[in-house]
């Protein structure tokens, strides 16, 4: 960075709900990722990805990173409102491996590169890893490295200054080997604006067997600032329940940057839609998207569909609700918010 420390300090990453200038998403194409690991044929997959892109694209432009060897299963599957940019990438987490994008009152857009190495090496990530970077290029806008291993899947902020990530994402030893809670929480005091940063346990002993190690968008998501929608459960006898509760009982503790305890709105997982047969399935409502004018919801064809959207709807009161099959990109262990990434609109327009 350039600025002086004056400037440098008034970098900050809006919440979600700002308006976007577009949504950011990666196009699935790596068949024996999708058929060999999880069990679900390419076909699927991308058809599940289509119709997120295109419920979207319905309230925000959409741009599709696509990798050169699908453009033409891209070009079928997705609407006019999806712009299709070429770049060559591994996998297709745009929330993960894409830019963190970041807003300052005088100098404007610009992008923070994580240090991405695949969820702690799990996945090969030689090109995922520069894609923040060839993104915020391709826009002109300025990019911030950072050496701190993260993804975007892996913090929620509500644009005043809160931050709440999990220590068995950020803490783990194959992201951040000997990188202290303080030296990360300065890192995002200096990149996104943040004040103070909510620990939350994530998943510390690999319940759920997802290849994030628990990513924070899998256990609650911001609906304003001072309220989260949370991850529930109905079956307390879980392993996942107790999981489930001390996350819970974190938010319950916490407080966030302007003092305010966090109202807590339950949003029961999809339990009845999960697979037995799956390595992973993501059975979580609260990894919706926020779009213009919309949530864009998780869905499975199921009874708890309808009970989501509800919640939902109360809680994003003039917004939309869209529920969105993803049967298959779920057994990828990922739901809506793990596939896009928001573009926020500049100068910002509320």
């Amino acid at each position: 960075m350039q600025q002086n420390d004056t400037q440098q300090n008034a970098w900050y990453m809006p919440a979600e709900w700002v308006r976007h200038a577009a949504t950011w998403m990666v196009w699935p194409h790596n068949q024996a990722l999708w058929e060999n690991t999880w069990g679900v044929t390419l076909a699927q997959v991308q058809a599940d990805f289509a119709r997120v892109a295109n419920a979207i694209a319905r309230f925000e432009p959409v741009r599709l990173a696509v990798d050169p060897s699908a453009l033409a299963s891209a070009r079928t599957l997705c609407g006019p409102g999806v712009e299709l940019v070429e770049l060559a990438v591994n996998d297709s987490w745009c929330r993960d491996s894409g830019p963190s994008f970041v807003c300052h009152p005088q100098l404007g857009l610009a992008g923070v590169s994580w240090r991405f190495n695949a969820w702690g090496g799990k996945s090969a990530h030689d090109l995922d890893e520069s894609l923040a970077r060839r993104v915020l290029n391709g826009l002109g806008l300025e990019c911030f490295g950072t050496p701190l291993a993260n993804e975007g899947g892996a913090i929620h902020v509500d644009g005043e200054g809160t931050l709440i990530t999990t220590e068995s994402v950020l803490l783990n030893p194959n992201r951040n080997p000997g990188l202290s809670k303080a030296e990360m929480e300065a890192i995002f005091a200096r990149l996104l604006g943040v004040q103070k940063t909510i620990w939350l346990p994530g998943d510390p002993d690999h319940v759920t067997g997802d290849m994030t190690d628990g990513h924070v968008d899998g256990v609650c998501a911001f609906a304003r600032p001072g309220a989260l929608l949370v991850d529930a459960t109905h079956d307390q006898s879980s392993t996942y329940a107790e999981v489930v509760r001390e996350n819970r009982r974190a938010l319950e503790l916490a407080s966030d940057a302007r003092g305010r305890k966090f109202e807590l709105l339950e949003l029961f997982e999809a339990s009845d839609a999960v697979d037995s047969a799956a390595e992973v399935f993501c059975a979580s409502y609260t990894n919706f998207y926020i779009a213009n004018g919309a949530v864009i919801m998780p869905a499975y064809g199921i009874a708890a569909d309808r009970v989501a959207a509800e919640t939902l709807a109360m809680a994003f009161p003039g917004r939309e609700v869209v529920p969105v099959r993803i049967d298959h990109l779920a057994h990828g262990g990922g739901g809506v918010h793990c596939i896009t990434q928001q573009q926020p609109a500049w100068p910002p327009r509320g």
